[in-house]
């Protein structure tokens, strides 16, 4: 529902699910949504507005029957042609002055005020601050690399990443480090290295340190005494980490069995063998169960076929001045740009200042896959938004050879299935049957599209292209703004590296660069790669996964951080897409860097479809709003059994009975429409509708004043608003109204925050109540809820309180999350702590 975790006396207010071990205590995180909201991911996902609206513009500007020509283009690359041309000068001119505010090139100058202001913010001990500037001053070309290197070097000392404190003084010496410096560096190089229990390693090091020390001559007596000293206290821990060397533990998880049933599908790659992939023309494509499947049974475990890092929000750091130079922070700052794992000491791209890895091989192998090609188009991408820049990396990674292919191979079979129509029948009428089929080709003749010759379905380019555009349902303005942002890439790579189109020497690559440029238009590989990247880029506001992760707050010195659930990237898994939505799903769906992994949430019976939830839950929200937003992204209207059932009786669905007025004199419900009555035939009490609504929005501003008090770790106060908030809400909301539910979480988490861990976990115990009644006890959410109340009991020292409620959270969380999961890890030394206790106190209750 909320915020939080707790470690040791720290506790942490979680937003879903993770969290980190610290000796014997949890560090507390609050519980995540299921799913991100549709209407974020793609404003996300689309280009900027400024060149939306000169796209739109554009649309009106153009004659009545070019539209309609325009609107009237079924075969993309009719579509893609007609586009073409309209592309003018001045649009690339435009398009140029919005990308320079997203430059990405090299300056000196950005690497020495980043390396300036990591210095500041260094001294003020904010070292996560200050690592993330010099990684942003490491980006830039600068005679001061080895600087911001080892300066890096520092800031992760102090934060306990000892490994990628070592890499940084490696990178610093290779950067040219000065000598006179060297004593410095190799000093922490050696505490690392004691701390890691490399004890020969550190020798090695204090002995080189030693060496400079007695040859610098420039030392003046009182520096020279100061490294002697320091030099003498390392030998002194050395000694002692010989005499007493620690077992250092293997990492939880490592020794432990994978104990998810995994049986690979001979026929689905990813899939497991429980599922298979049938078809027909009212669902699609879509997987059934092939035997009972058990809660927690894994049904996908896939990579992604292509993904990219979406910027996200912007973070300004606190305090930041105001500068040429951009000081806010993005998931390009903070995640890999290829496997999307937290960087640390990212390693930069050699070529633009956006990019950025969790190491040189991911590096290598980003650049060696599409990066060469995207590196000189990063503004261009930046300000086109991830969907386009989804569509280029999509036939980057696929290969000129295989996109011309299936391009041409599509055309062909287009042809053959128009002949088709024209004899009566429909595409769908065509794939739903046998009949009919002496009129296709092999190819065209496959029951199931986006599968090989031999039946199988692959996560491979040829289901990515399969993936369904429902272009007929785009509007027309959508098209041109997603072609007219499709043709701008394209030109842009008239300027770039044209070996993605073949495997010709650099001499014949010049002389095609310099035709295609004086002839004015586009060459046909480039028109092949253009209808295919629409293809893909029309494909994605259906087919795209939002991957999420869970991030944490900076919490200064607060004992309670905020995290919460962000959008990580915009990814295509090819077979996860073979999944059809229903608002009550019966699978849950969770993500490791590129990976997605798809459990059962519930038994599954033989023969039942497999569904994912596309956004709108039947929790969040009643059938008519989750139907209307689906219809609006997806095209479809909604005939799920939660939809039908509650379409079909006179409930309206969990959120409309939960989320109600309640009668201030008894508490029964209010009913009715613009004037409500108190549904108790004791009570005569009238009340309008808008007066209610007027006295909720504002016990909502006073609930966020509260949480805000929290997060500036301003407890007593928070509580005691949140008390009043309390008291109002019993006088007109239901007891299972999420408001009601929110307060009470926050108010454990102030509670908790000032270690007053009784009343934390009564008030968190009656969230979980309204939490159970909305999603069910089974239902990740109420896992999440369990999850801190564990934090609370174990941090209260509530033991046998505590076994229970990890049990309880355990079991949950195992089933959607699965056994690796990191909440779950974290129960399980939580629940080893307790059992290591003497038996007198594991029968104690607080």
């Amino acid at each position: 529902m909320m915020p939080w975790p707790v470690v040791c006396g720290r506790r942490h207010w979680p937003c879903v699910a993770e969290f980190e071990s610290h000796g014997c205590g949890a560090r507390l995180r609050e519980p995540c949504r299921r799913g991100v909201a549709l209407s974020r991911l793609r404003a996300m996902a689309l280009p900027v507005e400024k060149w939306e609206a000169h796209a739109r513009r554009k649309w009106a500007s153009l004659e009545p029957c070019l539209q309609e020509k325009l609107s009237l283009a079924v075969p993309l690359g009719d579509t893609f042609l007609l586009c073409l041309p309209l592309f003018q000068p001045a649009d690339e001119e435009f398009l140029h002055r919005l990308a320079v505010t997203n430059w990405v090139g090299k300056d000196p100058r950005a690497a020495l005020f980043y390396k300036e202001e990591g210095n500041k913010r260094f001294q003020k001990k904010e070292y996560t601050a200050a690592r993330i500037l010099y990684s942003k001053a490491v980006s830039h070309n600068s005679p001061e690399m080895s600087l911001c290197y080892a300066n890096r070097s520092a800031a992760l000392f102090h934060l306990g990443q000892f490994e990628d404190c070592l890499e940084d003084i490696d990178r610093a010496q290779a950067q040219g480090y000065p000598d006179r410096l060297q004593p410095k560096i190799l000093l922490r190089k050696t505490e690392c290295l004691l701390l890691l229990g490399r004890l020969q390693e550190a020798a090695g090091v204090i002995s080189k340190v030693e060496s400079k020390i007695a040859m610098d001559q420039s030392l003046s007596s009182t520096t020279r005494q100061i490294l002697l000293r320091k030099v003498s206290q390392l030998k002194v821990k050395a000694h002692e980490k010989e005499s007493s060397p620690l077992s250092v533990p293997e990492a939880l998880g490592k020794t432990q069995k994978d104990l998810e049933f995994w049986e690979e599908n001979g026929k689905i790659s990813s899939a497991s063998s429980s599922v298979n992939l049938n078809f027909n023309s009212c669902k699609g494509r879509h997987l059934v169960a092939t035997k009972d499947i058990l809660p927690g049974e894994n049904l996908v475990k896939e990579e992604a076929f292509v993904s990219v890092l979406s910027p996200g929000k912007s973070l300004l750091l606190q305090d930041s001045p105001e500068t040429t130079w951009d000081t806010r922070i993005t998931n390009g700052d903070l995640h890999c740009h290829r496997c999307f794992k937290q960087l640390l000491a990212s390693v930069p791209c050699g070529g633009c200042s956006y990019a950025k890895y969790c190491s040189k091989k991911c590096a290598q192998l980003a650049w060696e896959h599409y990066h060469s090609t995207e590196c000189p188009l990063g503004a261009l991408l930046l300000t086109l938004g991830v969907f386009s820049h989804v569509a280029l990396r999509t036939v980057l990674v696929a290969g000129f050879a295989e996109v011309s292919s299936l391009v041409k191979q599509f055309h062909g079979d287009d042809k053959e299935l128009y002949k088709t129509e024209a004899r009566g029948k429909s595409l769908d009428e065509t794939l739903d049957s046998t009949a009919g089929m002496e009129g296709l080709s092999e190819k065209a003749k496959s029951l199931i599209p986006g599968c090989e010759d031999d039946g199988q379905y692959q996560g491979s380019y040829q289901a990515v292209f399969n993936l369904l555009t429902h272009a007929e349902k785009h509007s027309p303005e959508h098209k041109f703004l997603c072609s007219l942002s499709i043709v701008a890439i394209c030109k842009k790579l008239l300027d770039t590296d044209l070996t993605i189109l073949s495997q010709e020497s650099c001499e014949s690559q010049s002389k095609l660069r310099a035709h295609v440029k004086m002839s004015a238009e586009l060459s046909p590989e480039l028109k092949i790669l253009g209808e295919a990247m629409l293809r893909h880029m029309l494909q994605l506001q259906c087919n795209a996964q939002a991957v999420t992760a869970i991030r944490e707050s900076e919490s200064g010195d607060s004992i309670v951080a905020d995290s919460e659930q962000v959008c990580l990237a915009t990814a295509l898994f090819p077979v996860t897409s073979l999944l059809n939505h229903s608002c009550d799903p019966n699978t849950s769906v969770t993500f490791s860097g590129t990976a997605v992994t798809v459990r059962a949430s519930q038994p599954i019976p033989r023969g039942q479809e497999i569904f994912h939830c596309y956004g709108p839950h039947r929790c969040r929200m009643r059938a008519a709003e989750r139907r209307q937003r689906l219809l609006c992204q997806y095209f479809f209207e909604c005939r799920c059994q939660a939809c039908l059932d509650e379409l079909g009786s006179d409930v309206t669905g969990i959120v409309a009975t939960r989320d109600i007025f309640c009668c201030s004199s008894c508490h029964a419900s209010m009913q009715g429409e613009d004037v409500l009555r108190c549904s108790s035939g004791a009570c005569t009490l009238l009340v309008g509708r808008d007066y209610l609504l007027h006295q909720l929005w504002d016990l909502q501003l006073q609930v966020k004043t509260a949480l805000g008090l929290l997060q500036d770790n301003q407890p007593n106060q928070a509580v005691e608003l949140l008390m009043r908030c309390q008291m109002d809400a019993e006088n007109f909301l239901s007891a299972e109204h999420m408001l009601v539910g929110e307060i009470e979480d926050h108010l454990a988490q102030g509670y908790a925050t000032l270690g007053k861990w009784q009343e934390a976990a009564r008030h968190l115990q009656r969230s979980i109540q309204i939490v159970e009644a909305r999603h069910g006890p089974s239902s990740v959410e109420t896992g999440h809820e369990l999850f801190k109340l564990a934090q609370i009991l174990f941090n209260g020292f509530a033991v046998s309180e505590a076994l229970c409620t990890i049990q309880r959270a355990e079991t949950v969380l195992s089933v959607h999350c699965g056994p690796q999961n990191a909440q779950v890890q974290e129960l399980q030394e939580m629940r080893a702590c307790l059992l290591e206790l003497p038996r007198s106190l594991l029968h104690r209750v607080e």
